[in-house]
């Protein structure tokens, strides 16, 4: 039987793949350009085909390459898990824990969440990470992750998937805005060509789409907003009406604002907040900890921050 890769030598890998130039990520795995290039030579060696393409200008996997480095981000990800089941059934609820969340949700839910996981598990640290969806679930499948959260509907074939609360989509709209003046619409009362959205990439464009029974469409505005925050400026300028998460306008994302909100009828448009990990996660107990602080917080009583329109 010929030798096995080493973890060492698919982690060069998986980062060459990443950074397409050898200096870099080299400099990104802690050794020498030489100690890299020879590694990954060597494991090209003991595969028996080119995983890398290269010339003076350019690096580029070759397409048994791409699927050499799926599979060892999966290894990789499972050595990882590994180590901290060891770890963790020697001192459960303890060390590092790396939590991703997306930013419709990190800044409203994270700051509470992780205090009250810290006051409970003293013993227990974070690294928080704030990314798209897609970039939060291929860092969690790739192991830069522990856990995410995140908002459904979305893809999580083969993740540990723990549903925590729903969370309702409110309109906002500007001070005196008609959108507003009705007590309690529903949404198809609601003008749908002033309905401002995120840019793709951003799950909250897609769920006030979903919600609002559109298709994927460019805003009919022409105008498309980074962040809630910018979407929440553009609204108290006139540009147009936008649906919010519920968690943000308990945050009090509006204030200091004219911009008034207001809950739609039923049904009314909602996501659902998630906490995602690796189906291995040698880290059950933190999950289920996790999951059950945050599912807490999503159904306390809610404390209405915005201004809400008569």
């Amino acid at each position: 039987m010929s030798a096995l890769p080493s973890l060492r030598q698919l982690s060069y890998l998986v980062k060459l793949s990443e950074k397409l130039n050898f200096t870099q990520a080299a400099e990104a795995s802690f050794v020498t350009q030489s100690t890299l290039s020879g590694g990954i030579q060597e494991l090209e060696r003991q595969l028996g085909v080119q995983l890398v393409e290269r010339d003076r200008q350019h690096v580029r996997m070759t397409p048994i390459g791409d699927e050499v480095v799926e599979r060892a981000r999966a290894l990789l990800s499972m050595a990882t898990d590994l180590v901290q089941r060891a770890s963790s059934a020697a001192e459960p609820m303890t060390g590092l824990l790396r939590l991703g969340a997306i930013p419709t949700i990190a800044p409203f839910m994270l700051p509470v969440l992780v205090r009250t996981a810290r006051e409970r598990h003293p013993r227990l640290r974070f690294a928080l990470r704030e990314e798209t969806t897609a970039r939060s679930l291929e860092q969690l499948r790739d192991g830069s992750l522990d856990f995410a959260l995140i908002a459904l509907p979305y893809d999580t074939t083969g993740l540990l998937v723990r549903p925590l609360f729903d969370d309702e989509l409110w309109l906002i709209a500007a001070e005196g805005d008609p959108a507003v003046r009705p007590a309690r619409s529903s949404v198809d009362q609601l003008d749908t060509q002033r309905l401002l959205l995120l840019e793709e990439g951003h799950c909250l464009r897609s769920h006030t789409l979903q919600g609002c029974g559109l298709a994927e469409r460019a805003n009919a505005t022409g105008i498309e907003a980074t962040s809630v925050t910018t979407l929440v400026q553009m609204v108290e300028e006139g540009l147009g009406i936008a649906l919010l998460p519920e968690m943000a306008l308990r945050a009090g994302l509006l204030a200091g604002t004219s911009v008034v909100a207001r809950p739609i009828g039923s049904p009314a448009p909602r996501r659902g907040i998630a906490l995602v990990a690796r189906a291995s996660t040698a880290r059950l107990a933190e999950f289920e900890a996790l999951a059950a602080i945050a599912t807490t917080l999503g159904r306390e009583p809610k404390r209405r921050r915005a201004k809400v329109a008569a």
